[in-house]
């Protein structure tokens, strides 16, 4: 009964307010700082969840957004995923246009309903239904209503009135009602910086925002879930694919995680296990071991996408991987962790946020978050990472998919948060050796090897498996600064051992210096001139970040064309800040040859944003320098 009480209480609810709903369906009217770096609006936003016990959720939401131009689109979200676990008891569109008319409705039925699943049935009960909409004019506006009851209760909606940058929001009200037998806990985030209001009572926890203005990202600045209003929310007890769980901190999660989820899916067929030990059977050293059993998995498994938010989160079997051959991430992940178990390597089976933003798992916070797996080997002081769903990542190697930032370790013993390996700017090298002849006419021959390792290794790796016109593609836009380039070969080599990357290209370009009477003017940078000058900003607003620092250093001889030698050498530059170094030093080997050498380091770390215009003005030194030229002349 409790929660048909509620839902009367919110039906009664939405009638009351449809009335005054009316002035969010034209445009006219929208505040002017809402429109200012707004690609869209949401002009009413109400999200209901009910909990009705820890195995029952009823999630009532609607959502009215005017999309002002192209890129607004995204903003609609008119999506719901759905499965075993979760039913869409309510799905519906109403389209408005500028003045608030309505000119279309979508029903349920009239929504794409896909699979979830990138390819392959592993996964083929989740589903995803999602509005596909051409809009004829701009503005136009969106009404999404929707209602689902769902099993899992691990998942409760956080509320983010506002979820992406270029977006403001006019009006947002979330509520979450509970009975007194389960314990909310929530998490509150940069809530003081907006015009938030609470109300807390025995039972219900309601926030309403108002009037966010637009996030308009600047370049190196925080990324935007580290500066958006949020409040995360999660139950002691709650119920996850059937899987009930009593948790408190990360500690018994992991351990309820290992035990109900994982630990009963390694059921690995007789002969595989016979396989691997045999491949095996030579190493003692665990890592060793644990490389052959990756490139084992690499080889035989491939990888398939399930969308955030659906396919469950207890991995399939070791067994219907092995058979079928392929997986998502908690699939392989698992299955590598099988075949190592069987080898006698430990492993764990590691929940992490993945994409370039470094965001970390919430660690004073014991939820269901991340949007991926991995796998860690402990290894004294220095954990391995394995990214299981890739076939060319090295042994080890994670790059910035996952890098430097906290993860849920899951052991048997329960789940306790690790930070992944960071890469120091010593590690991102990028070394540039390259020899050039220049002709009388001012063309230019080429012979240069690259070599790229850490967070440049992860940049280039993928080139190995391009085709010779794309690589070739590639190369012109690398050196797009030399005109009428064309490339004669190319040999690229991956060592996964050293997690080495190489590249050998041979290229040539007609008119790469120009002569101006008796002179030649020559670009002593030809092959690595830093064309970026971050944004300039009139009134900086943000932090600056750096990600992810690197060094390159380059050492480029220069063989000058009969008749000419050089009239004057530019003067040797040194810049030293704290945010790296650049130095240019310029050499007369002897008549006929110049040696170029050039080493540029950017430090990560963060800065105060008075820092951004002394950061952002080294880069546009840097350029300026990278451009210099020299004065051939011709010998009398």
């Amino acid at each position: 009964m409790y929660i048909k009480e509620h839902l009367i209480y919110v039906l009664f609810l939405v009638t009351f307010s449809s009335f005054s709903q009316e002035k969010f369906y034209t445009s006219f009217n929208i505040p002017a700082n809402l429109t200012k770096n707004a690609n869209a609006v949401i002009r009413y936003s109400d999200m209901k969840i009910a909990l009705e016990s820890s195995s029952e959720m009823v999630v009532t939401e609607k959502r009215i957004v005017t999309v002002l131009n192209k890129q607004g689109n995204n903003a609609v979200d008119a999506f719901v995923h759905y499965d075993d676990n979760v039913k869409i008891k309510e799905l519906e569109v109403h389209v408005y246009n500028d003045f608030g008319a309505q000119i279309n409705r979508i029903k349920k039925n009239d929504f794409k309903d896909v699979s979830a699943v990138d390819g392959g049935t592993l996964y083929s009960d989740s589903r995803v239904k999602y509005l596909e909409y051409t809009p004829v004019a701009y503005p136009y506006t969106i009404e999404f209503i929707c209602q689902t009851v769902t099993k899992n209760t691990a998942f409760i909606p956080s509320f983010s009135p506002v979820s992406e940058s270029f977006v403001s929001v006019e009006n947002s009200e979330y509520s979450i009602v509970y009975p007194q037998t389960l314990d909310v806990r929530k998490k509150e985030k940069n809530i003081d910086s907006f015009q938030i209001e609470k109300e807390e009572t025995s039972g219900q926890i309601v926030y309403k925002a108002k009037n966010i203005e637009a996030y308009k990202p600047e370049e190196y600045g925080p990324a935007f879930f580290n500066m958006a209003p949020k409040v995360l929310f999660a139950t002691k007890q709650f119920t996850l694919e059937g899987f009930y769980a009593e948790v408190d901190d990360w500690e018994t999660f992991g351990k309820w995680m290992y035990n109900d989820l994982i630990s009963d899916t390694h059921d690995l067929p007789e002969t595989t296990i016979a396989t691997v030990t045999n491949l095996v059977k030579d190493e003692t050293d665990s890592i060793e071991k644990a490389k052959i059993i990756y490139q084992y998995v690499q080889d035989k498994v491939r990888y398939i996408s399930v969308q955030v938010g659906i396919g469950g989160w207890k991995p399939f079997k070791a067994s219907e991987v092995d058979k079928l051959g392929y997986g998502d991430c908690k699939a392989l992940t698992n299955y590598t962790m099988a075949l190592l178990k069987a080898v006698n390597v430990p492993s764990n089976y590691s929940v992490v946020y993945a994409g370039s933003t470094q965001r970390c798992l919430e660690k004073d916070f014991a939820s269901v978050q991340g949007n991926h797996v991995i796998l860690s080997i402990p290894n004294n002081e220095n954990t391995v990472w394995l990214e299981c769903t890739s076939q060319k990542l090295p042994f080890g190697f994670i790059g910035d998919f996952t890098d430097d930032r906290d993860v849920l370790v899951i052991t048997p013993d329960g789940g306790k948060i690790q930070h992944t390996k960071k890469y120091a700017t010593k590690e991102n090298i990028q070394q540039t050796t390259g020899s050039c002849i220049l002709s009388a006419s001012g063309g230019i021959k080429v012979k240069v090897n690259v070599l790229s390792q850490g967070i440049q290794y992860d940049d280039k790796y993928w080139l190995e498996t391009e085709t010779e016109r794309d690589l070739d593609t590639y190369y012109k836009k690398r050196w797009k600064y030399i005109n009428s380039l064309s490339v004669n070969k190319i040999n690229i080599s991956n060592d996964k051992n050293a997690i080495t990357f190489i590249e050998e290209v041979d290229f040539e370009a007609a008119n790469y210096s120009k002569i101006v009477g008796n002179r030649m003017l020559l670009p002593l940078n030809v092959l690595n001139r830093n064309t970026h000058i971050p944004d300039r900003y009139r009134e900086r607003k943000q932090p600056l970040i750096i990600k992810r620092g690197f060094e390159d250093r380059d050492e480029v001889e220069i063989n000058l064309p009969s008749g000419y030698a050089v009239e004057a050498l530019p003067k040797n530059i040194v810049i030293n800040n704290k945010f790296g170094s650049y130095e240019a030093k310029f050499t007369i080997k002897d008549a006929a040859t110049i040696i170029y050498n050039r080493t540029f380091i950017v430090n990560d770390g963060e800065y105060l944003k008075e820092d951004y215009e002394p950061f952002r003005l080294f880069y546009k030194e840097v350029t300026k320098h990278d451009n210099v030229k020299v004065a051939l002349i011709t010998k009398s």
